[in-house]
């Protein structure tokens, strides 16, 4: 095959020519790129410059926030959809670039898109056992039993320990779900007991939303009731170089809690590193109950995504519970919402360990 080679031109970058995401080939051929890059040196800088671009658009803006749910703009996740999916077309063996589309369409809660695309991975790898767990989970949320019992069967069979781990993850939702939520203690945990109280996204010039300071109230309150409990205080997105955790540690000093109770965790960014980061707390101290702290909208994925943290970490047979600061009637959120559920699923999926981003230099778990 002749090559022709022609200098650089990423002005044209992003006009690449729309085709089938599968290129046809014949069963013993190789599989060729259908997209047309002569005009670049080489395909690997053209796929680098896709991935480039892929990570600026998910990195900017960075987030939109409220009492129970943290998203990347939805515009901007098409971006990253897009850049990813031309990079596929260059690259039919980066089945990996298909997975991080498929999960930038559930960050924009486009599920039946990406379940198209995650069915695409199959197509190319039948045996793919993160394809099947992802099948199995996001079948499951649409309500297709049936076809997430499939993908559940296929998994028992390639990897009976990951087929248990997803089942258990159903069981987990399906419990938390169902358990009232409520807006204070109800019963009294003896032995080593914690307080966890999430952060919230600081003001633009570093305060405290009032939401944080709801939370702060609860656990300040909690902790009187309970003087014997550790309190695990984590949030490290920072704002005017201050941090969650440690505005909220000064907050509960200055309200006259011993600081040497309290951790502070000032790294997580999210609810998922919340529970990653707080769960090594926890073993360290052999915590036995924790109760978390936050927003009712929001307690329940931090339950979830705790316990399958704990799952890794221990301690064994660590148990929860939930208090919640009521950004909206309790009696309103009985019932999750399908965007609450999604939010749950696709977060206990990245507690688990299965990587949303797995796209050089797009990573994230």
């Amino acid at each position: 095959m002749k090559k022709t080679i022609i200098a650089l031109t990423l002005g044209g970058l992003l006009s690449l020519t729309s085709t089938s995401l599968l290129a046809d080939a014949a069963p013993q051929q190789s599989i060729q790129a259908s997209a047309e890059y002569s005009q670049f040196t080489s395909k690997r800088q053209v796929v680098d410059q896709l991935l480039a671009d892929a990570v600026t658009a998910f990195k900017s803006p960075a987030r939109i926030s409220h009492a129970g749910f943290t998203a990347k703009m939805p515009s901007n996740m098409e971006v990253v959809t897009n850049r990813l999916l031309e990079a596929y077309q260059l690259e039919p063996y980066r089945t990996d670039l298909l997975i991080s589309a498929a999960n930038a369409q559930i960050y924009n809660k486009n599920v039946d898109r990406a379940i198209e695309l995650f069915e695409q991975v199959l197509e190319v790898a039948p045996q793919d056992v993160d394809a099947h767990a992802y099948l199995a989970v996001w079948q499951h949320f649409k309500g297709n039993q049936a076809e997430s019992t499939k993908h559940m069967m296929t998994l028992k069979d390639l990897n009976a320990g990951r087929a248990d781990d997803i089942q258990r993850i159903f069981d987990t939702v399906n419990r938390v779900v169902a358990t009232p939520l409520k807006d204070k203690q109800d019963k009294e945990y003896t032995g080593n007991t914690a307080i966890i109280t999430l952060g919230y996204a600081l003001n633009p010039d570093g305060s405290m939303h009032e939401i944080l300071i709801e939370r702060l109230e609860m656990t300040l309150a909690m902790a009187k009731q309970s003087p014997d409990s550790l309190i695990v205080l984590t949030g490290g997105v920072p704002k005017n170089h201050k941090t969650e955790g440690k505005l909220m540690a000064d907050w509960l000093v200055e309200k006259g809690i011993d600081r040497d109770r309290i951790i502070e965790d000032n790294y997580a960014r999210s609810t998922v590193e919340n529970a990653l980061y707080s769960s090594y707390a926890l073993a360290r101290h052999g915590i036995e109950h924790a109760t978390l702290i936050s927003s009712a909208s929001h307690v329940r994925r931090g339950q979830t995504l705790f316990e399958i943290a704990s799952w890794q970490t221990g301690p064994k047979g660590i148990t929860f519970d939930t208090v919640s600061a009521v950004d909206k009637p309790l009696e309103e959120l009985k019932v999750p919402t399908d965007g609450e559920l999604l939010g749950i699923y696709r977060d206990a999926l990245r507690t688990y360990g299965m990587w949303s981003y797995r796209s050089y230099p797009l990573e994230q778990r």
